[in-house]
């Protein structure tokens, strides 16, 4: 549901410009949502090949010298299908002062306050597309496996995020060995647009996308952001809100949400090094949607930038421009809250090759990890689960955890991800990883038996904080989980990052300790390593 802002506060000036027509379909267009839409049965069959989703423009390469991300404050913008009439306008509110809106073909709005309205109209034709399509994955990182699996056959596949993350290649096209696909074909007669009009005026249409420049700020989402921005087109017919923000300015809103301001030096400096790396690495991550990165916890939680303290913009300029690479090109700068005493392999937490600096670790001090060695031994899981008390950044409130689930609760979490097994009478874990993560989970219902593996498990069973746990039936229809911490406990452990910086520990030993092997560079140095 779209959020109306604040109304206007001076009034809304129409500046001259040319009369727009009814805009043609392209790629500056943005279109009705494809779910909802109603199709027309009496069309002939489809064409092939036909487009996997509604026309986007891919957001620009990042210049080394001078990193611009576009980051979706907005993602999906727009009424449901339907729902048009009783739909609130788009507001955009200036923080202080005007901003100006200039569409496509030069028409303008400015004031303190904009208001757009939505209206649908015809397509001159039907717009079509059909895909093939594998998911949903519980990740990007599994989606990308998927994807690798498709272009080593030599398909062009993109990755898509709907509602959960998918991968879309032409309609027809043979899926990779060992995983299913389905079809999707879908035909529309009308698009979704943003108009100029005042309640009861019918408005002219604007053409995406829509620059946006704020000098004071826009307000959005309950923060404030510099911009420039854009209103464009995104793959599934909607409009998204997208920030063109400097990387080290994207850096300030970004840190502290993600470690908090009152971290210690090393552990925000290090949080800066992995938060601006791990852009770089996933600038990808939303390229369908035309656009860099998302706002939230799909990506990095990104906020206003303007609440930053002294002590994170301290720790961002004596990083400035520093990245962490292997091989010349940034890692895969994936952090967690805490691990539990246990670092997670990259093959534990995703399907793909292992990677040399994310490796299964005990993390605590030489005694701890010399009690722990990995691989895990099976009769060492207890023991850690129970205690572990002196490995590093024991003190967060999910380093330890219990859930109790009930036959209603797994049968309930299996319907959601849409793998029903009926009344569920079993769990039981297959396969462990070195950390001792499970890796594989196996449920058994009355209807049938499904194998959960890696970070499946914790889409699947969102109560669960990590896939370290000991599973126990507890009675008729009821298994508990008592388990170590939070997040898929890869590369950094943020409770353990500060707990080492409150200890002494410098910026190159933590990132040496979570990340062995990897350099420090400037992102200059990488060329076309970007």
């Amino acid at each position: 549901m779209l959020r109306q802002l604040l109304r206007p506060s001076a009034p809304l000036s129409l500046q001259p410009g040319p009369v727009l027509a009814p805009v043609a379909l392209g790629l500056a267009l943005t279109l009705l949502a494809a779910p909802g839409c109603r199709a027309v049965p009496a069309l002939p069959p489809f064409p092939t090949p036909l487009p996997l989703h509604w026309p986007t423009s891919a957001p620009p390469p990042l210049q080394p010298a001078q990193p611009v991300l576009w980051v979706s404050l907005g993602p999906r913008l727009g009424p449901a299908p339907g729902a048009v009439a009783k739909a609130a306008p788009l507001v955009l509110q200036a923080a202080a002062g005007e901003l100006v809106l200039t569409d496509a073909d030069g028409q303008r709005l400015s004031g303190s306050s904009v208001r757009l309205r939505w209206r649908e109209v015809p397509l001159a034709e039907p717009f079509q597309l059909a895909r093939t399509v594998l998911g949903p994955f519980a990740s990007f990182e599994s989606a990308e496996q998927a994807a690798t699996a498709w272009r080593e056959l030599g398909v062009s596949p993109v990755i898509a995020h709907p509602a959960e993350w998918e991968v879309w290649a032409p309609g027809a096209t043979q899926a990779p060995a060992g995983r299913q696909a389905r079809q999707v074909e879908q035909r529309f007669s009308q698009r979704l647009v943003l108009t100029s009009g005042e309640p009861g005026a019918a408005g002219a249409v604007l053409k995406g996308p829509l620059r946006i420049t704020a000098p004071g700020g826009l307000r959005w989402e309950g923060g404030v952001f510099q911009g420039p921005f854009r209103l464009a087109s995104n793959a599934y017919g909607g409009w998204s809100l997208i920030e063109e923000v400097p990387l080290e300015r994207y850096l300030l809103g970004v840190v502290p949400h993600e470690i908090g301001a009152g971290s210690p030096p090393a552990a925000l400096a290090a949080q800066a090094v992995l938060a601006r790396t791990w852009s770089l690495r996933n600038m990808h991550r939303y390229a369908t949607d035309g656009y860099h990165l998302c706002a939230d916890t799909q990506c990095q939680v990104y906020a206003d930038p303007r609440q930053s303290g002294a002590a994170v913009r301290a720790a961002i300029q004596a990083t400035r421009g520093q990245v962490l690479t292997w091989q010349g090109a940034p890692i895969h700068a994936v952090y967690h809250a805490t691990n539990g005493g246990m670092a997670a392999g990259f093959e534990e937490v995703w399907s793909g090759s292992p990677l040399p600096y994310l490796k299964a670790a005990p993390d605590g001090p030489p005694a701890f990890s010399a009690r722990f060695a990995v691989p895990l031994a099976a009769a060492s899981l207890p023991a850690l689960l129970a205690g572990g008390g002196s490995a590093y950044g024991a003190y967060h409130p999910r380093f330890r955890w219990q859930r109790l689930m009930t036959t209603a609760q797994v049968q309930q979490a299996l319907a959601t991800a849409r793998l029903p097994v009926g009344t569920p009478l079993k769990l039981s874990v297959l396969e462990r990883g070195p950390s001792g993560r499970v890796m594989a989970l196996a449920v058994e219902g009355s209807e049938g038996r499904q194998v959960l593996r890696r970070d499946a498990i914790r889409r699947t069973f969102r109560q669960l904080p990590s896939t370290l746990f000991e599973l126990k039936a507890e009675g008729a229809g009821r298994w508990l989980f008592n388990g170590g911490g939070f997040g898929h406990g890869a590369g950094l452990s943020q409770a353990g990052a500060i707990d080492l910086a409150g200890r002494g520990w410098t910026l190159p030993q933590l990132l040496n300790r979570y990340y062995p092997g990897t350099q420090l560079q400037p992102l200059e140095a990488l060329g076309q390593g970007l």
